[in-house]
C-alpha cells in the first residue's frame, strides 16, 4: 500500500506567561484544521516537564495540502495571534509516513 502521507512536526517554545493563551489558540486552530480535506491528523502535544514547549503533529494527505492549510483563515488568525507569544521562532521537520499504512490514518 502507498505511503505518501507527509508528517510535519512543528516545535514551538512559548513564553511562560502565554502558555495558556497559546494552548487555547492552538486548540482552536487544530479543531478547524482537522476539517480540511487535505489533513488526516492535527495533534497538539505539550511537554510534561517543560509546559512552555509544544509539538504540533500535522499529517497531510498530499504535498499540496500544507500550502492550502496556510491559506485558510483559521491558520492566518492563529499565526498572527500566537507570533508574539513565542519565545523563539518555531521550527519544523518533515517526515514521510512509514507505518501504519496511509489507509490507517
Amino acid at each position: 500500500m502507498s505511503q505518501s502521507l507527509l508528517v510535519v512536526h512543528v516545535h514551538v517554545h512559548v513564553k511562560p506567561e502565554h502558555v495558556d493563551a497559546f494552548r487555547e489558540a492552538t486548540l482552536a486552530n487544530a479543531r478547524q484544521s482537522v476539517k480540511e480535506p487535505g489533513i488526516a491528523r492535527f495533534d497538539v502535544i505539550q511537554d510534561t516537564e517543560d509546559r512552555t514547549r509544544f509539538v504540533l503533529v500535522e499529517v497531510y494527505r498530499t504535498a499540496q495540502a500544507p500550502a492550502a492549510h496556510k491559506e485558510t483563515a483559521h491558520y492566518q488568525v492563529w499565526r498572527d495571534l500566537v507570533a508574539p507569544m513565542m519565545a523563539e521562532p518555531r521550527t519544523s521537520k518533515k517526515y514521510l509516513n512509514c507505518f501504519p499504512d496511509d489507509a490507517g490514518w
